[in-house]
C-alpha cells in the first residue's frame, strides 16, 4: 500500500455547482478573518516605525530627507493593501483559471533578470530597475505563482471529484513546473529566494495528500543538489562567505562576520523593554547595514527590547495560526494546498530572517514578512494575504 501524508482529504466534495450567495447579514466584511488582517497590517505600520529609525540618519541612502523611506515604506503598504483587496474581489476561483499566463508572466521577468535589463544589489543579480528609485524583485511573485500552478494541477481531479489523491503523473508535473523558476533564480544568484521556494514546495506536497515517497525524495534531492551546487562552484564567493561566517562566527569579525556579530549587539543592548524608539546607539550609529531590509528585527531588539520584538513573533504568530484554520476548514483542496503553501513561505522565512539576526541560522538575504523596506516583498505578502482571505471568504455557506 502506498505510504501517504497524515493530511487527510477524504473531506473534499467536488466543487460543480455555484456556492450560495453573500446575504447582507454574512457580507464580505463579516466573513474575513480580521485577527489576521490586523496582525498582518500591525506588522507593516510597525515596520514603518522600525524603517524610519534605522534610515532617518543615513543621509547616504535617504537623499537628505529623514523621512524618505518612512513615506515609501507607508506607500508600499498601501498598494499592498490594494493588491490584497483586488485579489479578494477576483477570487483565488478566478485566478485558478489565469494561473498559466501568471505563471508565464513570473518566468519572463525572471528571465529578464539575467539580461541587461537585470542589477545587482547586495551581491544578487535579481533586480530589475524601473526608475525613479524603484526597482522590482521578481522572485517574490515567484514564490506565489508556484504555490497557485503547484495547487491547480495537484487539486483538479481531487476537487473533480475523480481521485482521493493526486497520482504519480501529476506530482510529476507540478515538480517539474516549480523547478524550472527555481533554477532560473538560482541562475543569478539568489539562494535565500531559492530556499524558501524550495519550502514552499514541500509544503504544498505535504498538504496535497501526495505520496511521501515524493518527500522523502525532494529532501533528498534538496541535500544531493545542495552538495552539488557546493562541488561545482556555482555559489558566489560572498555567498560561501555567509555560511563561512556563519558556522565560524569568529572567522572574520570585520568581514564576512561583521554583519551578524553587530546584529547580535544590537539584539543583546535592547534588554528587557529597549533604549527606546529613535535611541538605539546601534541604530543611530549606523553599525548595522542594511538594517531597514534584511536587519530590521535588530531595531526591534535594541529600541523595543525583548518585549517589542516578542510582539512581533506574537504577531507573526497569529497570522500564521489564522491561515493554518483557514487551510483546515476549506472544503476544496485546491484552497488547502494555497493556503499551505502561502503557510510554509511565511514560516521559513520569518525563522530565517529573525534566525539570521541572532546568529542560529546562514545571512540568507530575506526580508521580514510585512516588516523589512522593500516592495516587491510587501506587494507579495499582500497579495498572499488577499488568496488567504478569498478562500475563507468563498468557502461554501450553508444554507
Amino acid at each position: 500500500m502506498t505510504t501517504r501524508t497524515s493530511f487527510s482529504v477524504s473531506r473534499y466534495a467536488p466543487q460543480r455547482g455555484p456556492l450560495l450567495k453573500l446575504t447582507a447579514r454574512d457580507s464580505v466584511l463579516r466573513r474575513l478573518d480580521w485577527p489576521m488582517l490586523l496582525a498582518a497590517l500591525t506588522l507593516s505600520l510597525l515596520g514603518a516605525l522600525l524603517v524610519w529609525s534605522a534610515t532617518r540618519g543615513r543621509t547616504q541612502l535617504n537623499q537628505g530627507d529623514p523621512y524618505y523611506f518612512l513615506f515609501r515604506h507607508l506607500l508600499n503598504t498601501g498598494i499592498g493593501l490594494a493588491l490584497m483587496v483586488g485579489t479578494i474581489w477576483l477570487g483565488h476561483r478566478t485566478l485558478r483559471g489565469a494561473v498559466p499566463v501568471l505563471y508565464g508572466i513570473s518566468i519572463l521577468l525572471i528571465l529578464a533578470v539575467l539580461t541587461p535589463l537585470g542589477a545587482t544589489i547586495n551581491g544578487a543579480h535579481a533586480w530589475i530597475v524601473i526608475g525613479g528609485g524603484f526597482s522590482l524583485q521578481p522572485s517574490e511573485f515567484v514564490k506565489i505563482t508556484i504555490i497557485l500552478i503547484m495547487a491547480m494541477l495537484l487539486a483538479a481531479k481531487v476537487d473533480a471529484g475523480d481521485q482521493l489523491h493526486p497520482d504519480y503523473g501529476t506530482v510529476a508535473k507540478a515538480l517539474v513546473l516549480a523547478a524550472l523558476p527555481m533554477g532560473i533564480v538560482m541562475l543569478m544568484p539568489d539562494l535565500g529566494s531559492v530556499m524558501v521556494m524550495a519550502v514552499i514546495v514541500l509544503g504544498v506536497l505535504l498538504a496535497s495528500g501526495a505520496s511521501n515517497r515524493w518527500v522523502l525524495g525532494l529532501i533528498g534531492t534538496g541535500v544531493l543538489g545542495a552538495v552539488l551546487v557546493t562541488a561545482l562552484g556555482m555559489l558566489d564567493e560572498y555567498q560561501i562567505n555567509r555560511f563561512a561566517a556563519f558556522a565560524n562566527p569568529d572567522l572574520d569579525p570585520a568581514g564576512v562576520g561583521y554583519n551578524t556579530n553587530q546584529a547580535r549587539i544590537a539584539i543583546g543592548s535592547g534588554g528587557l523593554y529597549g533604549t527606546g524608539l529613535f535611541k538605539g546607539h546601534q541604530t543611530s550609529g549606523q553599525f548595522v547595514p542594511e538594517q531597514q531590509t534584511d536587519f530590521i528585527f535588530t531595531v526591534a531588539g535594541e529600541e523595543l527590547g525583548f518585549v517589542g520584538a516578542g510582539l512581533i513573533l506574537v504577531l507573526l504568530g497569529i497570522v500564521l495560526w489564522r491561515a493554518c484554520r483557514i487551510a483546515r476548514e476549506t472544503t476544496e483542496l485546491y484552497g488547502t494546498v494555497v493556503a499551505a503553501g502561502i503557510i510554509a513561505w511565511f514560516a521559513f522565512q520569518s525563522f530565517e530572517n529573525i534566525g539570521m539576526t541572532l546568529g542560529i541560522m546562514p545571512v540568507a538575504g530575506l526580508p521580514l514578512p510585512f516588516v523589512s523596506y522593500g516592495g516587491s516583498s510587501m506587494f507579495a505578502v499582500w497579495v498572499a494575504i488577499g488568496l488567504l482571505q478569498s478562500i475563507r471568504v468563498q468557502r461554501p455557506m450553508t444554507a
